[in-house]
């Protein structure tokens, strides 16, 4: 029997057309296809079905039924004209078609699951297209999310596409519209990031914890919540501020003062230590911030930090030990009372929504850094995309060694694993890779997160044996080379998987992930690919995307390359104090990345440079990293050890920019470099104009490129 859904939730219903119509849902179960026949009892529905799939006996059976009417077709392109001319005479006479998407073998949280080939089929038989996204939140809800927040069932509807609109790159996007629709409505995305973390805490408290790979040391969860509760309240009383400054690497100790934060009705902000004086000045002035949480040890290690008056820090260390008795105290209170309970007490909203959660700064590559609010609504749905995905088991592990103060290090390595019960491993450095793969080795690591710069390091330095237990490897923050990857996978059996997001995204918005195990790959199955080389993967569940020139800001096919914007839960409230920038890159919901992208008929984003790395030279534009390659490989200079180039444009009289190139190898020979870049197709106007000596390339701690450092030397 079907099972009942406590709610039927509806986004959209307006877009279904009064007259004929086929309708592609991304998913159809056999209680979804009941609900769109209550939907449309008062029309003709046929239900297309494509000749080879396999289908659930429930579903096969009411589409065998007498009263149903079914029309089957052949996937095949000898059958393309006979299959428009049937699609076609039906839609004539008014009735709607309904495809019905057989079983594939997926990963959670899976968009689409249909086939791609067999998707271009039938969008390309020019009928109009109703895109119809099912979701259902159960499959993919966070672990403290009760049936009554999750067990819905929804169907949303994207916008109707007629004639030439009518095709695989415009339904893709009108999908993912209609999926952000349908995700973005879920309760627990209204709650409180701390009051999800104490119910995360409470859950698994037990049975998790938090393993300092530093000194070794091991603190369950629900210890760690009793901490934090201490402190909280002496946050409290030492601040009347808005925000709180953390400077702390990934560490036990990091995630007590984040968590204390949050329960002090206070906003954490995890600040860059490996910033520049300049920037850590303009992060403190527009955080507004008197108050910053540290330890003794980090204090007299970071010695050319430009560290805040001592009045001005809060030193764990000499005020935890004398509060055992406190701790012991709250440990037992935790342990009896619920979540509720323990709520009302310490005064933790329930409710958070799109209030201000944390603040994290940009990491200044193109320019000073900017406070990006990200609200209780962006952190709780990406800690669900992004988990659902991955969908970890109960004994798997995470290494966080990425900064508290890196978007990825924050969302994915802090409270994903404390929402959802999962041992995290620290370390408080990611380029100390010997250390690392001893951890991974040593704990059963199953999770990685990397940037390509830190992955570098466990190329040299680590064992095949030390990596065994892996799982994933995922990277971000830059480019993943083609070669590295290649390097990685020869020597440890490894597949890299490059995933794509901003601050601004929470971060994660794509990414790469195993392809799903069949169980049986004669069960006429076929298996939905979750990763393409080259790319940064499908987008996460509720995320939509659009494509526009980059000139014009026009409406461009998702499969030609031009400005990716993202619209979902997580994209970001806008800029602290920065009204002006955020109505730049934010506009009716719809969040400018910057990057210049493209996506493929099986859902998979490839970046093809960022808009900050082209330069407009008489009106044409030039890629910096497409020339960046190309001079490596003219110089024969190998792109996946240090960087030993770099591409920018400087101002020119002339025809609106110049291409300049930073070289750290020095004496080049430019003539020879010219008629190499030449041979390759290099255009004349984008060989750089002139070439300056550096002692070395500007990089920032993450590893990425510092491309305002780049500028300031090019212009000096």
């Amino acid at each position: 029997m079907a099972k009942e859904y406590t709610q039927l939730e509806l986004h959209g219903e307006e877009n279904i057309p009064k007259s004929g119509v086929l309708m592609i849902p991304n998913q159809l179960r056999f209680d979804d296809l009941l609900q769109l026949e209550r939907l449309l009892e008062d029309r003709n529905v046929v239900y297309l079905i494509e000749h080879s799939m396999v289908y659930n006996p429930l579903l096969q059976a009411h589409l065998e039924k007498d009263d149903t009417e079914a029309l089957e077709f052949l996937c095949e392109e000898s059958q393309k004209e006979v299959f428009k001319r049937e699609l076609h005479r039906r839609i004539s006479d008014g009735d709607v078609l309904i495809f019905v998407p057989g079983e594939t073998t997926t990963r959670p949280g899976q968009n689409v699951s249909v086939p791609a080939e067999v998707l271009k089929f039938i969008t390309s038989a020019g009928a109009p297209l109703l895109p119809v996204y099912v979701d259902h939140p159960e499959d993919t809800c966070l672990s403290i999310e009760t049936i009554e927040e999750s067990q819905r069932n929804v169907l949303s509807f994207g916008r109707l596409l007629e004639r030439e609109a009518a095709n695989t790159p415009n339904f893709q996007e009108n999908l993912s519209i209609a999926s952000e629709a349908a995700y973005s409505n879920r309760p627990i995305f209204k709650s409180h990031l701390a009051y999800a973390v104490l119910r995360g805490l409470k859950k698994h408290g037990a049975t998790s914890q938090v393993i300092d790979g530093f000194d070794g040391s091991e603190l369950r969860y629900d210890k760690m919540l009793a901490v934090a509760i201490v402190l909280s309240k002496h946050i409290a009383s030492q601040t009347n501020k808005k925000r709180v400054g953390i400077i702390l690497p990934p560490g036990k100790a990091g995630l007590i003062a984040n968590l204390a934060v949050l329960f002090s009705g206070k906003t954490p902000v995890n600040l860059n230590f490996t910033a520049g004086d300049k920037a850590v000045a303009s992060s403190i002035k527009t955080a507004d911030m008197d108050r910053f949480i540290t330890v003794d040890p980090f204090v007299r290690k970071m010695t050319r930090f430009a560290w805040p008056p001592n009045k001005q820090l809060i030193l764990m260390e000499r005020f935890l030990p004398k509060m055992k008795l406190k701790i012991a105290l709250w440990l037992g209170i935790t342990k009896i009372l619920s979540a509720g309970a323990l709520a009302t007490i310490l005064k933790i909203p329930k409710k958070g929504g799109a209030k201000e959660a944390i603040l994290l700064f940009t990491s200044g590559s193109s320019g000073d850094p900017k406070g990006v609010v990200l609200s209780h609504r962006n952190i709780l749905a990406n800690v669900n995309q992004f988990g659902s995905r991955i969908d970890l088991k109960s004994d798997d592990r995470i290494l966080g060694c990425l900064p508290l103060f890196h978007s990825f290090g924050c969302t994915v390595t802090m409270w994903f694993p404390m929402i959802e019960g999962v041992d995290l491993v620290t370390y408080p450095s990611p380029i100390e890779t010997p250390k690392l793969a001893e951890l991974i080795e040593k704990y059963k690591i199953s999770v990685l997160l990397a940037t390509p710069t830190f992955l570098r390091g466990f190329l040299r330095k680590a064992t095949p044996e030390q990596m065994a237990s892996l799982k994933m490897i995922i990277t971000g923050a830059e480019k993943l080379p083609a070669k590295l990857a290649e390097a990685f996978h020869k020597k440890f059996g490894q597949t890299v998987l490059e995933g794509y997001g901003l601050t601004e995204t929470s971060p994660v918005s794509n990414v790469n992930l195993p392809d799903p195990l069949q169980d049986d790959p004669n069960d006429g199955k076929p298996a939905i690919a979750n990763h393409r080389p080259g790319s940064v993967g499908q987008l996460l569940p509720g995320m939509a995307l659009r494509i526009t020139d980059p000139n014009t800001d026009e409406p461009m096919p998702l499969n030609q390359a031009g400005m990716i914007w993202l619209r979902g839960p997580n994209i970001f409230e806008g800029y602290l104090g920065n009204e002006e920038k955020t109505n730049e890159v934010i506009q009716n919901g719809w969040f400018k990345t910057g990057d210049i992208g493209r996506m493929d008929a099986e859902g998979f984003l490839y970046i093809e440079g960022r808009l900050s790395r082209f330069s407009k030279i008489a009106g044409e534009m030039v890629p910096h990293e497409t020339l960046e390659a190309a001079i490596n490989t003219a110089l024969g200079f190998d792109s996946d050890s240090e960087r030993k180039i770099a591409v920018v444009g400087v101002p020119d009289d002339a025809k609106g920019e110049a291409i300049v190139m930073l070289s750290a190898e020095g004496a080049i020979d430019t003539t020879d470099m010219r008629y190499k870049l030449l041979d390759q197709g290099i255009p004349a106007l984008w060989i750089p104009k002139r070439i300056i000596d550096v002692e070395e390339i500007p990089h920032l701690a993450s590893g990425k490129l510092d491309i305002k450092g780049c500028e300031d030397l090019a212009r000096a």
